[in-house]
Formats: C-alpha cells, sequence, structure tokens
C-alpha cells in the first residue's frame, strides 16, 4: 500500500475520534463474511470504544477482534439466549455505557442472532444505531446479473422437505429474484427441490463461499442445476446463498411470428430446447415462450 493511501487511512481514523458516538446505545455492527478487510473503518473504532460486544460466539468474535489488534468485554448474545442477554445489555446500556452487538459473520438480525435483542431495547426507549457492513445477500445479488427490480430475502428454508417445498411452491410466481441461505449439510436437497418445483427455464445463481479464498458464483438454468452441482465434489463445500429469477409475466399477446416459429420448432425438439431457440430468432422473452410451450404441449 502506498504511503499516501496509508496517511488517507490515518487521517480518516482520526476524523472518526472526533465524531459523536452517543452513550446509552446499542451499536448493531456487521463483519466481515469472509475476507477480514471488509470490514468498515467506523466499526473498528466503534468496536474499540465499546464497553461491551454482544457476539453470538465468544470464541469467535475474539478471534476476530484480535486480528484488528482489539480487545473488548464479550459477552455471548446468540438464538437460544437472546431474551435474558437483552435483559443484561439494557441494565448496562441504562448505565451509560456503550454496547456492540455483531455475529459471526455478516450483520446481526439478518438470518442471524440479534433481532430480539434490538425489539427489546427499542421496546426500553434506549437507542439503537446501525453501522453497516457485509451482508452475504446483498454481495451474491450484487454479482449475479439478475435483471428483476426487486428482490425478495428470504433466509433459510424450512429442514423438512415436504415444508420446503410448500413454502417454494407459494412463492413460484413472486415478480423478484429470491434471495436464500443454505448450509452444505442441506445443499442437495434444497437444489433438488428448486429444480423440482420452478421451470426448467428459471435461472439460478449459487454464490458459495463469498469473499473467501475458494469463492465461487455461478449461474445457469433450473434445467442445468443439478449437472453442475455433481460436476465436482467441491460444489457441496461452503456456505451458500442461492438467488432464483423471478417469475415473468406472461402475456396473452406473444406475437403471431414468436407463436409459429415456436410451434414449428416444438414439432423436432423438446420443449426447452424450442423455446430457447424461439427466443433467439424472434427476440422475445425465453421465459414466456417456454411458458406458452408448456401451454401447447398440454393442449396437445
Amino acid at each position: 500500500m502506498k504511503k499516501e493511501s496509508l496517511l488517507s487511512i490515518q487521517q480518516l481514523m482520526e476524523s472518526l475520534s472526533h465524531q459523536n458516538v452517543p452513550a446509552s446505545t446499542l451499536y448493531v455492527i456487521a463483519t466481515p463474511i469472509g475476507n477480514i478487510g471488509d470490514i468498515s473503518l467506523r466499526a473498528l473504532h466503534i468496536l474499540g470504544l465499546a464497553d461491551l460486544i454482544a457476539c453470538e460466539d465468544t470464541r469467535t468474535s475474539k478471534q476476530l477482534l484480535s486480528g484488528y489488534g482489539l480487545s473488548s468485554e464479550l459477552v455471548s448474545a446468540h438464538k437460544h439466549n437472546e431474551r435474558e442477554a437483552a435483559g443484561y445489555l439494557i441494565e448496562r446500556l441504562k448505565r451509560g455505557e456503550r454496547i456492540a452487538l455483531v455475529s459471526d459473520a455478516g450483520t446481526p438480525a439478518v438470518s442471524d442472532p440479534g433481532a430480539r435483542i434490538v425489539d427489546a431495547v427499542r421496546e426500553a426507549g434506549l437507542n439503537v444505531v446501525p453501522v453497516p457492513g457485509s451482508s452475504a445477500a446483498i454481495t451474491a445479488l450484487s454479482a449475479s446479473g439478475l435483471l428483476d427490480e426487486h428482490f425478495l430475502f428470504y433466509g433459510f428454508l424450512p429442514t423438512k422437505n415436504a415444508q420446503r417445498k410448500d413454502a417454494l411452491k407459494t412463492l413460484t410466481d413472486t415478480r423478484a429474484t429470491l434471495i436464500f441461505y443454505e448450509a452444505p449439510h442441506r445443499i442437495e436437497e434444497t437444489l433438488n427441490a428448486l429444480a423440482d418445483i420452478f421451470e426448467p427455464a428459471r435461472r439460478i445463481v449459487i454464490a458459495r463461499e463469498l469473499t473467501k479464498l475458494f469463492e465461487e458464483i455461478h449461474r445457469c438454468t433450473m434445467a442445468e442445476v443439478m449437472d453442475w452441482f455433481k460436476s465436482d465434489p467441491n460444489h457441496k463445500k461452503g456456505e451458500f446463498v442461492l438467488l432464483v429469477e423471478g417469475a415473468q409475466p406472461v402475456s396473452d399477446d406473444i406475437n403471431t411470428e414468436s407463436h409459429r416459429v415456436l410451434s414449428i420448432l416444438m414439432q423436432e425438439l423438446p420443449v426447452s430446447t424450442a423455446a430457447s431457440l424461439a427466443a433467439k430468432i424472434t427476440g422475445d422473452k425465453k421465459n414466456r415462450l417456454y411458458e406458452l410451450a408448456l401451454q401447447l404441449k398440454q393442449e396437445e
């Protein structure tokens, strides 16, 4: 790093020391999801000032803090003790202390512990300040290339197969990118469920090990996803973010030429291939043509 850059960072840290960091405040701080460099200067500043840091796992947070040359009093605040931890944190806040809330990685309270603590602190009339930073969902979305104007963050799907499929069926017509988190021991079951329920032409992005050494972001159709998954044992490893392309509006006014081309291609080709080629020939949306092809197939 150039000397000028180091100087700029020192100047920024100096300017932060003059900013107001109110006492009796819970600071909800995002931490890196993998790469230790993905933390904000503001987060480091407040972690250094905090009287207490409430964390999902004290061992993980201690290791993270030591990487930045920081140390502080830590208290455990995970999904199994959030209500009890909230009461203790509120007592400390009322004494005028500054408390930082962190999870093992990413933004607290987003598919991670923290929401009940934030709720309790607000109910007690105390101040809560977010300190933004890494989020696996937004990180994956930014690199997905999916063009939906909206997204729906779902988080973790139900662990039981029947409940998982029921949940997915309620989302098939959602006109927004769907974002799911998944653990390595359930990824194969979840991808199978997605491929079963969503139409083969729907695109999916599998992002794993984001910001880490073996980061991988792969995009394909539902028809292709299981072949990709089984092509390499490493595809089963890591923490996953799954993004499913939103449903496309089905128009009744698909032009006559597109309809004619699709009908001809379907006489010789499978539905998915016919729709894909018709889209290339006519410029119409592949998903729309695929849904029309399914309708035509049923009518036959």
